[in-house]
């Protein structure tokens, strides 16, 4: 009796050890991960050891949507630009080992992810390319070319988040929390572009043939949002669409830059600084065409209703004061 009442107690200290924090001895967290949009791109005012030193490009900003949010005393940006499915995924350093690292030592109620972009969807790259087509006087609109490959690409990225949604849930597995212990958010992307620009975009910062940010608006990121939707469905984590979220504020879309949510082509000073002056899609689109600080702030907001609503999915779109989630997601550009 003594040697089974030991060995329940032992068993019963280990499964102590292993479990999430308890309520009332932690402070309870929001985490966010994934790349470029959810690290605070475009939002400014970087961390110190983000902004090129040593290479480290993350631009994790303080204005970034997960601190916005509300939803926790605590927020936490593990985000990265850049970066892909891979470096959310299991293995050493990478943001699902970290997240597993913060969950041990904080009672986390809500994770984020927004990821799939820089994996073989390559948005950076597709915009690039079509800059390049508006450069090129020998050139026609890319949307053509485009909007060809673009199936083949979203059904290569689809499984690559799945996998990097699953092992989101293993590190919290591995870090004592059930799958029911906290909520998982998959976010898509808001178009950063719209074919509603003014006479002179191409010189005010948004160098695109009309077609080609029609096509991005309408086509291309609602069809992101309807993919990565369908990979949250099967994963289990719930789905917030973004791909609305900046609509009638897109780069070119008003008279006063101030007054958009996203980006202009932007060259970041600390760019030059580190010698990282190379070719279009590097410095240039670092930070171009990424919501800044006034739509991360918007989002985080949106973000903050949907978690708090409870609906399993949802799409933020232009309210009165800012972005309302609105069910069901995902929305039609209109």
């Amino acid at each position: 009796m003594r040697l089974c009442a030991a060995l329940l107690l032992t068993a019963g200290i280990a499964a102590t050890l292993g479990a999430a924090p308890a309520a009332a001895s932690v402070p309870a967290a929001v985490v966010a991960l994934g790349d470029s949009t959810a690290s605070g791109e475009g939002a400014g005012d970087y961390e110190a050891g983000t902004r090129g030193e040593g290479g480290n490009w993350c631009h994790r900003s303080p204005a970034a949507y997960v601190h916005h949010s509300g939803l926790a005393p605590v927020s936490v940006n593990l985000a990265c630009s850049g970066a892909d499915t891979a470096a959310v995924r299991f293995g050493p350093g990478s943001q699902a080992a970290r997240l597993g690292e913060i969950a041990r030592g904080h009672r986390v109620t809500t994770v984020t992810l927004q990821i799939g972009s820089n994996d073989d969807v390559a948005l950076t790259t597709v915009l690039a390319g079509c800059i390049r087509a508006f450069l090129d006087p020998g050139q026609g609109p890319c949307r053509e070319a485009a909007a060809a490959a673009w199936p083949a690409r979203l059904a290569a990225t689809v499984p690559k988040v799945e996998a990097a949604v699953a092992d989101v849930r293993t590190a919290m597995r591995d870090a004592g929390y059930a799958d029911d212990g906290y909520v998982l958010v998959l976010l898509s992307y808001a178009s950063p572009v719209t074919e509603r620009m003014g006479r002179f975009h191409g010189t005010r910062g948004c160098p695109y043939h009309r077609a080609d940010a029609g096509w991005a608006r309408t086509v291309a990121l609602p069809q992101l949002s309807e993919a990565l939707a369908g990979a949250a469905a099967r994963a289990g984590a719930r789905f917030l669409d973004l791909s609305r979220a900046t609509e009638g504020r897109e780069a070119c879309s008003r008279d006063d830059p101030s007054a958009e949510w996203q980006r202009r082509l932007t060259l970041a000073p600390e760019a030059l600084r580190h010698g990282r002056l190379g070719g279009l899609g590097m410095p240039m689109v670092q930070e171009s065409f990424h919501p800044n600080a006034a739509g991360h702030a918007a989002i985080g907001g949106c973000l903050g209703a949907f978690v708090r609503s409870g609906a399993p999915a949802a799409a933020c779109l232009p309210a009165a004061a800012g972005l309302s989630p609105v069910r069901p997601g995902p929305a039609v550009a209109s």
